[in-house]
C-alpha cells in the first residue's frame, strides 16, 4: 500500500500492474529526454550571439522536427495498446466474483461457492484493533488465492462507483443496470487495499476495498469463508 512521502507507484501484485510500471518509466525517459532537449535549445537561443537574417527556408530541419515526434508518438503508443488488450483479455478465469456498490459499502459474491454473499463495510474507528488502518479496514474482507486467475464482476445497485486496487492495476467502473468485469491474478499472499475512486456522494470516501490474498491450498481448505 502507499506510505507517507511515497513518490512512485505502488509495488505491483500483478503482471498487468508490472507492466503499467514499466510503461510509466518508459514514457518518464521520454518525457524527460524531450523536456531536456527543448530546455537546452531555448538556452542556446538566449545565449547565442549568432544571427542570421538571410535564411528563407531550412527542410532539412522542418522534416526531422515533423518526423521525430512522430517516432516518439509510436514508441509510446505501441506499447500502451498493448496493455490495453492485455487488461481486456480474460483467460478462462478459476474464480468468479461479483462485486456490487452501494452508498456507501461493497456487497461480493462468491458465485462458484453457492452463492456466498456478505456485504464489507469500513470499520469505524471505534472498532479498530492495533495495526488496523483507519479509513482503509473493513469488517468483511475479500479472500481470494494467489497464482489462480481471478475474473471480477463489477457493477451498481444505485449511483456510479469504482472498485479499484492499485497494487492489482485494477478500476473498474460500476454502473447501475450494466456489468463490467476485470481479471487479475496475483503474484504473492498479503492483504491489499483499495477505494472507490469515483465521487458517488457525501460518503465516497468512506467504501475501501481489501483484499486478502492467500496460497491456493489454504483457500480451497473453505474455513476462510466462515465471515
Amino acid at each position: 500500500m502507499a506510505h507517507a512521502a511515497q513518490v512512485g507507484l505502488q509495488d505491483a501484485t500483478s503482471p498487468i500492474m508490472e507492466e503499467l510500471i514499466t510503461f510509466h518509466d518508459h514514457a518518464l525517459m521520454i518525457i524527460f529526454l524531450i523536456c531536456f532537449l527543448v530546455l537546452y535549445a531555448l538556452f542556446l537561443t538566449l545565449t547565442t550571439k549568432l544571427t542570421s537574417t538571410n535564411i528563407s527556408d531550412a527542410q532539412e530541419m522542418e522534416t526531422i522536427w515533423t518526423i521525430l515526434p512522430a517516432i516518439i508518438l509510436v514508441l509510446i503508443a505501441l506499447p500502451s495498446l498493448r496493455i490495453l488488450y492485455m487488461t481486456d483479455e480474460i483467460n478462462d478465469p478459476s474464480f468468479t466474483i461479483k462485486s456490487i456498490g452501494h452508498q456507501w459499502y461493497w456487497t461480493y459474491e462468491y458465485t462458484d461457492y453457492g452463492g456466498l454473499i456478505f456485504n464489507s463495510y469500513m470499520l469505524p474507528p471505534l472498532f479498530l484493533e492495533p495495526g488496523d488502518l483507519r479509513l482503509l479496514d473493513v469488517d468483511n474482507r475479500v479472500v481470494l488465492p494467489v497464482e489462480a486467475p481471478v475474473r471480477m464482476m463489477i457493477t451498481s445497485q444505485d449511483v456510479l462507483h469504482s472498485w479499484a486496487v492499485p497494487t492489482l492495476g485494477l478500476k473498474t467502473d460500476a454502473i447501475p443496470g450494466r456489468l463490467n468485469q476485470t481479471t487479475f491474478t496475483a503474484t504473492r499472499p498479503g492483504v491489499y487495499y483499495g477505494q472507490c475512486s469515483e465521487i458517488c456522494g457525501a460518503n465516497h470516501s468512506f467504501m475501501p476495498i481489501v483484499l486478502e490474498l492467500i496460497p491456493l491450498k489454504i483457500f480451497e481448505m473453505g474455513p476462510v469463508f466462515a465471515l
